[in-house]
């Protein structure tokens, strides 16, 4: 055990201006990323503003029984599994298609105008799109201006205030907001693969699709299943940022997500222990859902984990 210890620091000094760069990062994850975790304790409290972490009195799981009793939680659990299988159905597709679309251009500059607009929006934060989104599909809004003139609805009527229409909203305007910028991993993988590849095919008699289907597509294999993985493991995640600018009064039946009612329930109402409680649910069965798809995923890759 001492020549490890001795062999460790060794190796330490030997790479001392290396661990002095990564040392701000590791200090930065303790306080922010593993202090914070002790907060966690307040789920099996009954915290108020008034205690302090070890000074609340401790409940046990009734915080935790209260979930299975709440509607409005599992109305927004409804919520968030309809939005994320949405955009895990088109949003995860459309950026794989889209990085192809564009690695097939031949034309340098206009393959480099389409991936500066299609990543322009990511940089746009959601207090921009949102704004946008409202404008648009107000009464007065682009939106139904277009639909009046293409003769396709005879009324005008605010698309957001509709609650039967908010999960594609979401969906859509996130796969606005995000598809260029999911184009950027696959497109780096696409340029690594060897050209003679497609010389040979073309060699064979393959057309366009063909080299898609048989070398494109299988050589992404690995990087497609570790963004399944993670899309799949976030399924209880939702874009808080884009809930709490789109959701309004009218539509919340449809818009409240588990995160925007953990906020609602934290901040606005004040009732920290049980919105933590929840949250640490959710946190867990993610952990879950990330190890089962990596699972299927190593599967699918012949035995080969992609974490």
């Amino acid at each position: 055990m001492g020549e490890r210890i001795q062999e460790f620091f060794a190796g330490f000094w030997r790479q001392r201006e290396l661990q002095t760069m990564v040392l701000p990062g590791i200090i930065f994850m303790i306080i922010f990323c593993y202090i914070p975790i002790y907060g966690l304790t307040i789920a099996f409290k009954n915290y108020t503003v008034i205690d302090t972490l070890s000074s609340a009195p401790w409940v046990g799981f009734d915080n935790f029984k209260i979930i299975w009793s709440d509607k409005y939680f599992w109305d927004a659990v409804v919520n968030t599994l309809g939005i994320s299988f949405l955009k895990l159905g088109i949003g995860f597709v459309i950026p794989i298609i889209l990085a192809i679309m564009i690695y097939e251009v031949s034309l340098t500059r206009f393959k480099k105008f389409v991936q500066t607009i299609s990543y322009m929006p990511h940089f746009l934060s959601w207090i921009v799109l949102g704004g946008m989104l409202i404008n648009w599909f107000s009464t007065t809004g682009l939106f139904n201006q277009i639909l009046l003139d293409l003769g396709l609805i005879s009324k005008p009527s605010n698309i957001l205030l509709d609650p039967s229409k908010y999960w594609w909203i979401a969906t859509l305007s996130d796969i606005w907001k995000e598809a260029g910028w999911g184009t950027i991993l696959y497109l780096a993988i696409m340029s690594k693969i060897d050209p003679t590849f497609y010389e040979a095919a073309k060699i064979d008699g393959a057309g366009r699709l063909r080299q898609i289907w048989n070398i494109t597509l299988p050589n992404m294999k690995p990087i497609i299943s570790l963004n399944l993985i993670l899309t799949v493991s976030g399924l209880f995640g939702s874009n808080l940022d884009q809930t709490l600018v789109l959701m309004n009064t009218q539509n919340r039946e449809k818009a409240e997500v588990i995160n925007s009612y953990v906020y609602r329930m934290g901040m606005t109402q004040g009732d920290f222990s049980y919105a933590t409680a929840v949250g640490l649910g959710v946190s867990i069965v993610s952990v879950i859902l990330l190890v089962i798809a990596n699972k299927v995923t190593t599967k699918l890759n012949d035995n080969q984990s992609v974490l």
